[in-house]
């Protein structure tokens, strides 16, 4: 029997999470990271979804949304999450899942966590240890919301909006925010381990299980995808 859609509140943004199948690395290379840009822009488009953050890791992903409608946040991680392990498995030659189980969403429900959230996400290659400045990472916003990079496609938010009188002051005000680490409170609040931080909307069907913190990893030795020396046509 299918899952049923998960229902969020429409206009409450929701940070959404989901890993590798025993911590397997879901991206191999640069295309892979492209790819996936490339299909998270086109299933948010189609549901009308707001993408704010997002950061990219070896083994898990990490998107900060607002949805327009109560299933949109479903449907378009849907298509991105069949999109996406279609393409992986055909260039990989492998075979079977690439998730585990469907992705995980928090709404976020006041202003400070909202952007306590985005930091999170941002800086969650810092803490991975894999930059050593979020700066530094090329697959996360950080460089768009704290220097301007271009990523045409993302929303701002009025929280965001809120930090200053124009885009420099904004950029300004973030770096600043970015630069006190975040308090243990904090980290403890982006864990998906908590039900009660977990509200959908009555009847659906949440499909939550506890999860380790997040800022690990995951085995980063022997986990990248290994391709056939044969070439073959990217799909």
């Amino acid at each position: 029997m299918p899952n049923r859609p998960r229902r969020f509140v429409p206009g409450v943004s929701l940070h959404v999470r989901q890993r590798g199948n025993n911590r397997c690395a879901v991206f191999g290379d640069d295309e892979d990271y492209e790819s996936y840009l490339l299909m998270l822009r086109s299933a948010t488009a189609r549901y009308d979804i707001a993408v704010h953050g997002f950061s990219l890791m070896t083994t898990h992903t990490h998107l900060q949304l607002t949805p327009s409608t109560e299933i949109g946040a479903s449907a378009a991680m849907k298509e991105l999450g069949v999109r996406y392990v279609l393409y992986f498995n055909r260039r990989y030659q492998r075979v079977g899942t690439l998730w585990t189980g469907r992705f995980r969403a928090k709404p976020i429900d006041d202003e400070r966590y909202w952007i306590s959230c985005l930091r999170y996400i941002e800086q969650n290659p810092v803490r991975a240890n894999i930059v050593v400045q979020a700066d530094q990472y090329r697959w996360s916003t950080y460089r768009a919301h704290a220097f301007g990079d271009a990523v045409e496609w993302l929303a701002s938010h009025p929280v965001l909006d809120a930090l200053g009188s124009n885009p420099e002051q904004r950029r300004s005000a973030y770096r600043a925010i970015c630069a006190t680490p975040l308090t243990t409170a904090e980290l403890v609040r982006q864990r998906f381990d908590d039900p009660a931080q977990t509200r959908v909307r009555p009847r659906s069907d949440p499909g939550l299980t506890p999860s380790p913190s997040e800022g690990d990893p995951g085995s980063l030795e022997a986990t990248a995808p290994r391709r056939r020396s044969r070439s073959r046509s990217s799909p």
